[in-house]
């Protein structure tokens, strides 16, 4: 997932950035937004934390592997728009919940 967000950072540069964290340098953080997963992926938007609904029932966070640069510019592309119109909850443009897939 880290070379996925590395290598889709320069297509997303002109309205997003990428940060990694550690959560082990940061405990407040994790007891704050609950991570524990060891890949988790959220938005943020001044200082706001922008919610996107994927259809997995967890909004606050995507802690699944995406394997698409696309799906992930799509998703970040997303976030941005609604945000920038002041919502926040952002509707995924893709839906990934479980019973879809086979």
């Amino acid at each position: 997932m880290d070379e996925i967000l590395f290598s889709i950072a320069e297509d997303i540069k002109n309205y997003a950035v990428v940060y990694l964290v550690d959560i082990t340098k940061v405990p407040d953080f994790n007891t704050m937004y609950e991570l524990y997963d060891p890949c988790t992926i959220m938005f943020f938007f001044r200082n706001k934390h922008i919610m996107v609904d994927l259809g997995t029932g967890n909004n606050n966070k995507i802690n699944f592997i995406i394997n698409e640069k696309q799906e992930l510019v799509d998703i970040t592309e997303c976030v941005y728009r609604g945000a920038k119109k002041g919502r926040g909850l952002v509707v995924s443009p893709k839906d990934y919940s479980t019973k879809y897939r086979y």
